[in-house]
């Protein structure tokens, strides 16, 4: 049990097929007791309570909006007294093209990804100085290296470029605490939001790309969030960890 005793918050995992829910799984299955924080409070809880183990939460919370994300850190702190994990999994993607994106598109997508890291860290951080422990693994994308993904807009690949500059300024800043923050930086994953929006002959063609010659899926990353997260990567903190099999090699 890697994370016997911890308790785990995951944002953007009440969806049945996303990277958060598998994380949660996983990390339920590791002895965690899991707060699962997504939009929709009646989804959070569905997925909550169908985890192995018991003891697990589902709130509802916008992550970009502040005092949401300091109501549901104080919810979480009355129920269970620690935090020890912070997932920073949710995100927003568009197909929009440079010259197409508007305002509305860029704080959207901004907000989600980048603010929403920011404000859940912030959150759960003064806690993690507190214990003198703790691990953030923020979820950012392959298109925040290779310039541009197959789903998501420039304007995404900026905000995921933005939370691989942000967590690492946070490892520096941190680590004296106990407090490691690291990235992971998904491929194409099979997920719901991928569902069905690919051609097989689409398919085809992206795996020609990929060394290990398959798509990725949701537990691929959920089982490099369970590295981070847990004490197998003590001595890790500032990395990213690239799960794309070989789509992107440095």
């Amino acid at each position: 049990m890697l994370l016997e005793g911890k308790v785990a918050i995951i944002t953007g995992a009440a969806s049945p097929r996303g990277l958060g829910r598998a994380t949660a799984q996983l990390f339920a299955e590791q002895g965690a007791k899991v707060v699962i924080a997504d939009l929709n409070e009646s989804a959070s809880i569905e997925a909550a309570n169908s985890l192995p183990g018991e003891g697990h939460l589902g709130i509802a919370i916008n992550v970009a909006d502040e005092q949401q994300v300091q109501a549901a850190k104080e919810k979480i702190l009355a129920k269970y007294g620690r935090i020890d994990v912070l997932v920073n999994n949710a995100g927003i993607t568009q197909p929009i093209k440079t010259l197409d994106i508007k305002g509305e598109n860029y704080d959207a997508v901004l907000d989600v990804s980048l603010r929403g890291t920011l404000l859940m860290s912030q959150a759960v951080l003064p806690t993690m100085q507190a214990q003198k422990s703790g691990s953030i693994v923020c979820i950012s994308s392959v298109s925040a290296q290779r310039g541009g993904g197959i789903f998501g807009g420039p304007h995404y690949s900026a905000a995921k470029a933005g939370v691989l500059g942000l967590a690492k300024a946070m490892a520096r800043e941190f680590g004296g605490d106990g407090i490691r923050v690291n990235c992971i930086t998904p491929g194409l994953i099979q997920t719901d939001i991928t569902q069905g929006k690919l051609t097989d002959e689409q398919k085809a063609q992206i795996i020609t790309g990929i060394p290990l010659a398959r798509l990725g899926d949701a537990i691929d990353i959920a089982r490099g969030a369970l590295f981070l997260a847990s004490d197998l990567s003590s001595y890790s903190t500032g990395i990213v960890l690239d799960i794309n099999g070989g789509m992107l090699i440095h």
